[in-house]
């Protein structure tokens, strides 16, 4: 447990963030802070009193627009940010995320010097950048304690769609997944086995394809099905993320980090798989690859490279 955890944004996501994090009693306070008037109070106020019920003493307060209420945060998740519209195109999502991205994290960083930053806000691998360019003007941040949630999620949809497939529970299955958080991702059937039998000895590989595309397109598939974002295993995601920071887990997580050399690549963030604990990333996990799934890795890492430089050229941050 540490003292506070702070979430920002207190939409369908940040709300669900807050609630399992505090369920899991991961901070003595849980703070969640919005700009619309009263909506974070409501929400906080709602998981307060649930409490007794679930078990847990974390403290929920909600504020509005109020930073300084985030003051010595142990670890900030941020998930707030303006959903893709019809009509708009990527280059619009990116600037007025990152807008909004760079504002939060110029305020948090003045009262959280020291905290770990979770990104979430979409496109994932350039706000996760945005966020870690913004707090690295005021201090001097360790790439290991800025970082996206996104690997863990689609990892879980993974897992999620394999269970479903072999009619097998979802624990039972030990996955993972690389590359930038989109049509670009990369599962790794190689590395995916079901109670220590190989996947591939399980599914053919017309089976394996499907599912993979599926995980590609999930967050899609739920937009479909209720017109906007998923947010119930977005929020078990972080949770599982925040959980392996503040306990101290030292769990192996796929998230979005800041590359420098490992892989081949520097100066970008995208998905791989980490040693999670208390400093946040203590270590990059480089496996090794075969040619086509260094193909793919690459592919990925070009697409995010391009959306990065749209970033870049905007000099917004």
């Amino acid at each position: 447990m540490v003292n506070k955890i702070t979430v920002i944004g207190a939409g369908n996501v940040g709300a669900t963030v807050a609630n399992d994090v505090a369920i899991k009693n991961l901070a003595e306070e849980v703070i969640l802070i919005d700009i619309v008037e009263n909506l974070a109070e409501g929400k906080a106020l709602d998981m307060w009193e649930s409490s007794s019920i679930w078990g847990f003493h974390s403290r929920v307060k909600g504020v509005t627009n109020d930073y300084a209420a985030s003051k010595d945060s142990d670890i900030i998740v941020i998930t707030a940010g303006k959903p893709r519209k019809p009509g708009m195109s990527r280059d619009d999502l990116i600037s007025t995320n990152a807008k909004i991205v760079n504002i939060i994290a110029t305020e948090l960083i003045k009262y959280s010097p020291n905290a770990i930053f979770i990104v979430v806000t979409n496109p994932l691998d350039v706000m996760t950048y945005a966020v870690y360019k913004t707090v690295s003007k005021y201090v001097d941040k360790p790439r290991t304690q800025v970082f996206g949630m996104a690997g863990t999620l689609d990892v879980a949809r993974y897992k999620a769609f394999i269970a479903e497939a072999l009619n097998v529970s979802p624990d039972n299955i030990q996955a993972l997944l690389m590359g930038g958080h989109g049509d670009t991702m990369v599962p790794l059937p190689r590395y995916t086995s079901i109670g220590g039998v190989p996947l591939t000895q399980l599914m053919d590989k017309e089976t394996i394809d499907k599912i993979i595309v599926r995980t590609q397109k999930g967050g899609g598939e739920i937009v479909q099905l209720l017109g906007t974002s998923a947010w119930y295993a977005p929020g078990a995601a972080i949770m599982q993320v925040v959980e392996a920071v503040a306990l101290n887990k030292r769990e192996i997580l796929p998230v979005c980090a800041y590359l420098n050399g490992e892989y081949g690549y520097k100066d970008i963030y995208i998905g791989v798989p980490v040693i999670l604990g208390k400093n946040g990333i203590e270590k990059v996990v480089e496996i090794e690859l075969n040619e086509e799934e260094r193909a793919a890795f690459d592919r990925s890492a070009e697409h995010v490279k391009e959306v990065m430089k749209v970033l870049d050229d905007m000099a917004i941050i």
